[in-house]
Order: structure tokens, then C-alpha cells, then sequence
């Protein structure tokens, strides 16, 4: 499906949704685009980079969204072909960029704001709404790693271990997600991609501005959650410690009455065993045993 926005004859936006082999077939008859890049839109899986030519650009871009369930990051391709008169944006994109695209086609004022400028504009507008939904989802990551800080030292601590889980690889996918596409948007700052309009230093800037924030925080988030994980083996490990200090105390208590009850329940001859009080004698020697263990680990500390 193809989706064309237009205001003025020099620019159109064009969104093509579920592009066929027609289609493709129409973008190399009608904008000369190479070969290689209509292959690289055919195949599901890219990596990030911008390829230069001397009259458009081909662009292609990760950015995280949330699966159906609204748990796990999953990254979304965004393919995009960018020259002086024309922005195309194809396949099943970012969901950001189907919103807008629809958005535009039903708002006039927004797409105005959008198809007025140049192509250069546009491209901007486009990467600026990614980036600040890229934000959202790292503002939600930040926030979900302050409630699993606060619910370490609290009674449910041992539902935070999911949550950890769950945070540790959203935050490992923002990483692969994030880092290797740096060095493609330092490109636009550093003059290597020139556009088609004059003065959009500060623009890309601001992009490159935003993109650099959005890492540091993906950085410190995944710093606090590792510090967050190691502090929780931590209390698992000193919390077993605990448990196995008392079982090991009733097992050392236990283990002198057992050896003694045992040794009396053989069918042998033994000291008092015809003594009338021997019941009460071997007791008392029992609790004599007990008070003697209790005071030995007070003495030492180990209570």
C-alpha cells in the first residue's frame, strides 16, 4: 500500500506499507534508486548505516517498541530513501512513523508543518519523533529501575527477581540497539552527509544532542541494574548463609541426644540401665548437653 503527502510540487512524503515487488520495481523505474538498496528493503534484517550517493540517501535505522505483551523490547527497522524533492519511508516501519504519516494525511496543520520546509526538514521532524519516543521507553526503563531498588529492602524482594530479568534485557537490547548506530548519526554533524539544505547544522546537532542523551541514560540504567543485580546475589547469598547457620545450629545441638538416645536404645548392657532414675538421669544429662552447646556458641559468638 502506497501512501503519498504532498503540499507543495517540490516535496512529497511517501510511505509505502506493504511494498511488492511492483513497487520496487516503480522506485528504480521512477527515482533511479540502486539495486542494492531495493535488496537491502526486501530483506528483513540490516544493520544500521546511510549509504551517500550524489542525489539521495538511503538510510536505515533501529528503534525499540514493545512486543504485544508491553514487556520485552523487540527493534523495528526504519528504511528510508531521502533525496531534494522526496522522503520515502518503506515497509512496516516504526509504528512512530506510521503514526505520524497518518497523523499528517488527517491533520492539515501538521502537514503543513511538515511538507512546508525541505526534504532535510522533514527528515528532521521524522527522526525527532523516533527519538523522542526512544526516550519514553528509556524514561519507563529508568522508572522501572527505581522500583525494583525500592523493593529490594522491602518483604518482596523475591518478585524483584523477575523484574531484574525482565529489566537486564531490555536494557542489553536498547545497548545493541543504540550503540552501533552512533557512528551514523555523528555523520550528519560531521559534514559526511551534507544534505540538500544549508543550515541544519544545529538541527542534526540536536539530533546527535538528543541521541548522545539517550545513551548516557541506557548506560547509567544498565550500571544501576548490574549494581542492582549483584547486590541481590548478595542478599540471596547472605540470607542462605542464615538459613544454613541454623539448620547447622539444631543439627549440632541434636547430634550429641541423638548419639546418646541411640546409644541407650541398644540392647546391650549399660551404666544406670537398672537404676530406677535412669530416665530422669540420662535427661537431665540431655539438657545439661544442650545448656552447655548454647553457652559454648554464645561464647563464641556464633548466636
Amino acid at each position: 500500500m502506497i501512501g503519498t503527502l504532498q503540499i507543495k510540487p517540490t516535496l512529497n512524503w511517501v510511505h509505502i506499507l506493504n511494498p511488492t515487488d511492483e513497487d520496487f520495481q516503480a522506485l528504480i523505474d521512477d527515482y533511479k534508486f540502486h539495486t542494492l538498496d531495493i535488496e537491502d528493503c526486501k530483506s528483513k534484517k540490516q544493520r544500521p548505516k546511510i549509504d551517500i550517493y550524489d542525489d539521495y540517501y538511503f538510510i536505515i535505522l533501529h528503534f525499540p517498541s514493545f512486543d504485544k505483551a508491553n514487556k520485552f523490547l523487540i527493534y523495528k527497522e526504519v528504511r528510508i530513501f531521502w533525496g531534494k524533492n522526496f522522503v520515502i519511508t518503506v515497509g512496516k516501519s516504526h509504528w512512530i512513523v506510521r503514526k505520524l504519516f497518518k497523523e499528517a494525511s488527517e491533520d492539515e496543520q501538521l502537514r503543513e508543518e511538515l511538507l512546508s520546509g525541505s526534504s532535510d526538514k522533514l527528515l528532521y521532524h521524522i527522526l525527532d519523533h523516533l527519538l523522542t519516543e526512544t526516550y519514553a521507553i528509556v524514561t519507563r526503563i529508568e522508572n522501572e529501575v527505581e522500583y525494583i531498588n525500592r523493593d529490594l529492602f522491602s518483604k518482596r524482594a523475591q518478585a524483584a527477581i523477575e523484574r531484574i530479568s525482565v529489566c537486564r534485557k531490555n536494557i542489553i537490547l536498547m545497548n545493541t540497539i543504540i550503540k552501533p548506530q552512533l557512528r551514523v548519526f555523528n555523520k550528519f554533524e560531521s559534514g559526511d552527509v551534507k544534505g540538500f539544505e544549508e543550515e541544519m547544522e544545529e538541527y542534526w546537532g540536536n539530533i546527535l544532542d538528543y541521541y548522545h542523551k539517550i545513551w548516557d541514560l541506557i548506560e547509567d540504567n544498565g550500571e544501576l541494574i548490574e549494581g542492582l543485580s549483584k547486590t541481590f546475589d548478595s542478599m540471596q547469598t547472605n540470607r542462605i548463609n542464615e538459613i544454613m547457620k541454623i539448620l547447622t545450629f539444631f543439627s549440632s545441638i541434636l547430634l550429641p541426644l541423638t548419639f546418646l538416645t541411640g546409644l541407650y536404645g541398644m540392647n546391650i548392657n549399660l551404666p544406670l540401665q537398672d537404676d530406677p532414675n535412669s530416665f530422669y538421669i540420662v535427661t537431665g544429662i540431655m539438657v545439661l548437653i544442650v545448656i552447655a552447646l548454647l553457652f559454648y556458641f554464645r561464647r563464641r559468638k556464633w548466636l
